[in-house]
């Protein structure tokens, strides 16, 4: 299978050199090219962990045209806040149909997607879905070598009319299709995003250690205290409660832990604790990261704008938004993923969405 992974970051690496190890054709395509100049020379990553050894690529390039001449599946690991950018690049570089699958899509992602390529490519239609959260719990430790800490189990994907799951599974590459489960609508994906939870808040709540020029914590298991557990189990409260307004109840982040890690805990914090891939994760030493950028204007402003846009409060939520504005001093509402830029009078898939219906 010709695999394009579109973006060289934890889990670009992290796919392509298992995509590679499984004896597929990868292409990796960056749109930095300084980042990827030793990649490009050698074509060889080093992969430790799950997926071990150095495996060989058949094309790294940071020119899309050439890494898109004939892909039977594109993976696209960059942060989401690029989603937009790529779809319009994608978009103008493609010239056959294929499957793409945003790993992950965060909240709203395969419909932004979908939505942006159609305005610049009606010849070619895209499948185009998300995963729930990203496959590989991963670090890229330089530019050619990452650290494989886990492969997830029963990662949700969907498209955006879930009824093409089980066809989008077939055409999958095996060493995906045994990591990822077809989930019964987009709501699971988009509102069963969990990262929005876990990555927003433990950073701003712990931002003057994360900003010590002198210490670092591990970010899951000293930056999430009991009090700050409990906070994100407030912050899933209104996550869910969304899900059911939407007509599907999507799993709590504990029920995903045990699901996904296979780990059990009485609360939120314990089984935080007792996921053994979280223990050696350090934090960002910085607010300026995705945990942020990403996950605040990509996850918590859909999440919030669909919840008010159903006659929900979302109280914690808010508050969330409301801090990492303050503290990066950008409108994350403006920019995020809001329902004046989402939800289109004209898009009939977005009006399935918010029905909770596929039909």
């Amino acid at each position: 299978m010709n695999i394009t992974v579109i973006g060289a970051g934890n889990t670009g690496l992290a796919m392509a050199a298992h995509a590679a190890a499984e004896g597929h054709h990868v292409a990796l395509w960056n749109r930095n090219k300084q980042n990827i100049s030793k990649l490009m020379d050698s074509r060889t990553i080093y992969s430790n962990g799950e997926v071990d050894g150095q495996f060989k690529l058949d094309l790294v390039t940071s020119d899309i045209k050439e890494a898109l001449k004939n892909p039977d599946l594109i993976l696209i690991t960059t942060p989401s806040f690029a989603h937009k950018e790529l779809a319009e690049k994608i978009a103008k570089n493609i010239a056959k149909q294929t499957i793409i699958l945003l790993c992950p899509g965060r909240t709203f992602g395969a419909l932004e997607f979908k939505d942006v390529y159609k305005e610049f490519n009606s010849e070619y239609e895209q499948t185009v879905a998300e995963t729930q959260t990203a496959v590989y719990t991963c670090r890229k430790t330089s530019e050619d070598a990452v650290d494989i800490l886990s492969i997830k189990n029963n990662v949700l994907f969907s498209a955006v009319l879930a009824e093409e799951n089980a066809r989008i599974l077939e055409q999958l590459p095996k060493h995906l299709q045994k990591h990822l489960t077809p989930a019964n609508s987009l709501v699971e994906t988009s509102i069963g995003n969990v990262g929005l939870v876990l990555h927003c808040t433990p950073l701003l709540l712990n931002t003057g250690w994360t900003e010590s020029k002198k210490h670092t914590y591990k970010y899951y298991i000293e930056g999430i205290s009991p009090s700050i557990a409990k906070f994100l189990e407030k912050m899933d409260a209104e996550r869910i409660e969304v899900s059911k307004r939407l007509g599907v109840e999507v799993e709590s982040v504990k029920d995903w832990l045990r699901r996904v890690y296979k780990v059990e805990g009485d609360s939120l914090y314990e089984s935080i604790q007792n996921t053994e891939p979280y223990v050696t994760i350090e934090a960002p030493n910085t607010l300026d990261n995705r945990y942020i950028t990403e996950d605040v204007p990509n996850g918590l402003v859909p999440l919030e704008s669909t919840g008010k846009h159903l006659g929900l409060e979302m109280k914690y939520t808010g508050i969330i938004i409301d801090l990492a504005s303050a503290l990066l001093e950008r409108n994350f509402r403006e920019e995020g993923r809001n329902l004046n830029y989402i939800f289109k009078e004209d898009n009939m898939d977005i009006e399935r969405f918010l029905n909770g219906s596929d039909d």
